[in-house]
């Protein structure tokens, strides 16, 4: 595990929620007269977490000057998954298996973002590479606003090698090109599937692309060139859950 700590009310929120055996400390603004913090509080101590208070100034010190809302905690951070945990993720989740693979962004704001997108369309796991990648920092935490408490990530020391064990264990692998000839909208997602994004700037990597099943662009009409990772993230999730038929 590591030591992060959890900056902003919705971070802090989600792992009283989810988490919160990992939560260390809780410091809130002495001064706060928000009902959200008292709210908060009175949780914390219902779960066993005493909350501690200090001034404003104490928390933009230990936050770097963070926009934290009156709410900072200490967290003990798991580890993300092994890339060997993938089977049996793929194994439960059966036809409904559905993962984002996230190559190489690293924009903490876009990777929260992503992560938060994820969640909510009920991803099996996000897959990122453990380098040239942005970690689970607490700007992905707070831009995330909870999901990366909710939603299994897998590290994968080699990426490549990581989707082909995916694609072993039976999931497809969707990659998201701009060039493609092929509309996400022309592809069948159902069954199980691996959607495939690159980061911000360079796309997919040479061998990411090559190792994926199928190439699909999101199709535009106006001049911009491509899309922020996290809306594309959101359109082919949404797709995806379209096309299998969820309505609710």
């Amino acid at each position: 595990m590591s030591h992060q700590l959890l900056i902003g009310i919705h971070a802090v929120e989600a792992a009283l929620n989810h988490d919160v055996g990992h939560l260390v400390e809780l410091y809130i603004d002495s001064a706060s007269h928000n009902t959200r913090i008292k709210e908060l509080s009175d949780r914390a101590r219902e779960l066993g977490v005493k909350p501690h208070a200090r001034d404003r100034a104490a928390l933009d010190r230990m936050t770097g000057g963070a926009r934290h809302q009156g709410v900072v905690a200490r967290y003990d951070a798991p580890a993300p998954l092994a890339e060997s945990a993938l089977a049996e993720l793929v194994e439960k989740a059966g036809r409904e298996a559905l993962f984002l693979v996230l190559d190489g962004v690293t924009d903490p704001h876009n990777f929260g973002a992503c992560l938060r997108r994820a969640q909510a369309a009920g991803v099996t796991a996000v897959v990122v590479p453990k380098d040239r990648a942005v970690g689970v920092t607490p700007t992905v935490r707070r831009a995330a606003a909870g999901a990366a408490d909710r939603i299994p990530i897998v590290s994968a020391t080699n990426l490549a090698r990581t989707l082909k064990a995916l694609k072993d264990a039976g999931v497809w692998l969707v990659g998201l090109v701009g060039e493609s000839e092929k509309s996400i909208y022309s592809i069948d997602l159902n069954g199980p599937i691996a959607l495939v994004l690159g980061s911000e700037g360079e796309g997919l990597r040479r061998l990411t692309r090559e190792t994926c099943d199928f190439l699909a662009r999101i199709p535009m009409r106006g001049d911009v060139e491509s899309l922020n990772v996290s809306v594309a993230a959101g359109i082919v999730l949404f797709e995806t859950l379209r096309q299998r038929g969820v309505s609710r």
